[in-house]
């Protein structure tokens, strides 16, 4: 068993970072958080909430050296997180979820520390239609700011690799799952939302383009497993995150969420039309040669745990779609309560 060590996560307070958290300091490293509370509200299950060993509360468009004394790996969760918030401003997403990533590595280089992984995503591979199972050396072919944005910094932090500094990159699948800090901006989470609240599944596309899916847990685990892996297992290597077993149609994710709520109905609107965004994933890489690192959860496991999570009254008296499960929402509440400014800063 790796050494304990003192990771920085940073977006420990968002959706997948308290998982990270949780599960980090269960294998005995220490966690210390970075943050900049954009979503530190008084959100809907809170209770639990996996804290760091310390917090710091920043930007991190302005992370300082000193930020990082004493830390031994980077586990990189911030940005904007997905398409539609990369889209609210694609120069800030050019800014925060690219510069400021090649900062955060340049600083860390400088800093002696060796290790950074950093959450990429397999939306960089975008619109690749019917093809087989990309795998890592698939061609990108991003289509939005958002996954553009994960691309370059692939490239930048590559750039910095060499014998002192190992970069790695974490193409993580489509997630899903319950989270202390919950999204129902996703698609299998979204879909259950829809089930639970209406008992319509609705599909606002086709439902024809295909989705790799991967639960939090298990890209909280490849991101550990990353951290504390041999040099030689992962320098300036990418690795799909996922299960080979969980690519999925929209319109099939729809059915599974289906049979857990069978008096709802699929509706496949198709308002939004075809997405542009298909593609079908192989994880073979990750399973075979990403030492520590099993892909564990299932579709249906999955819908089992957020339905189980929906049963319990967690929504309590919010709407599922509403700013607490929303990133985009979150961002414009704030900008329209002058609490943060068109840069996305506080004020």
């Amino acid at each position: 068993m790796p050494s304990p060590l003192r990771l920085l996560i940073t977006g420990n307070q968002g959706y997948i970072g308290p998982i990270a958290t949780r599960l980090a300091r269960m294998l005995g490293h220490s966690v210390v958080g970075l943050d900049v509370g954009y979503f530190q509200t008084d959100a809907i299950d809170n209770k639990g909430a996996s804290s760091p060993d310390r917090q710091i509360l920043r930007d991190i468009r302005d992370v300082q050296p000193g930020d990082l004394d004493g830390i031994d790996a980077i586990i990189h969760l911030a940005g904007l997180s997905n398409d539609p918030m990369g889209e609210l401003n694609p120069q800030l997403t050019h800014d925060i979820n690219l510069n400021s990533t090649v900062r955060l590595g340049t600083i860390a280089k400088e800093c002696g520390i060796s290790r950074f992984v950093f959450a990429s995503s397999c939306s960089i591979y975008g619109a690749a239609g019917n093809t087989d199972a990309l795998d890592e050396s698939a061609p990108f072919n991003p289509v939005s700011a958002y996954a553009v944005s994960k691309v370059s910094s692939e490239e930048g932090l590559l750039a910095l690799a060499d014998q002192n500094f190992s970069p790695v990159f974490m193409r993580n699948a489509t997630a899903f799952g319950v989270s202390p800090r919950m999204r129902f901006d996703l698609v299998l989470n979204n879909l259950m939302g829809w089930a639970f609240t209406t008992n319509v599944i609705k599909v606002m596309s086709d439902g024809t383009p295909w989705r790799p899916l991967v639960h939090i847990e298990d890209i909280s685990r490849a991101a550990i497993a990353a951290a504390t892996a041999p040099r030689e297992a992962v320098h300036a290597q990418a690795f799909n995150i996922g299960r080979s077993d969980a690519n999925y149609r929209v319109r099939d994710i729809a059915e599974a969420v289906g049979k857990q709520f069978p008096t709802a109905k699929v509706e496949i609107t198709g308002e939004t039309g075809g997405d542009s965004r298909s593609y079908r994933v192989n994880f073979d890489k990750a399973t075979n040669n990403l030492p520590g690192f099993e892909a564990r959860w299932t579709l249906e496991k999955g819908v089992e745990e957020i339905a189980q999570w929906l049963a319990a009254g967690r929504l309590k008296n919010s709407s599922f779609d509403s700013r607490l499960f929303i990133r985009l929402k979150q961002i414009k509440h704030l900008i329209d309560q002058g609490e943060i400014n068109d840069q996305l800063r506080f004020v």
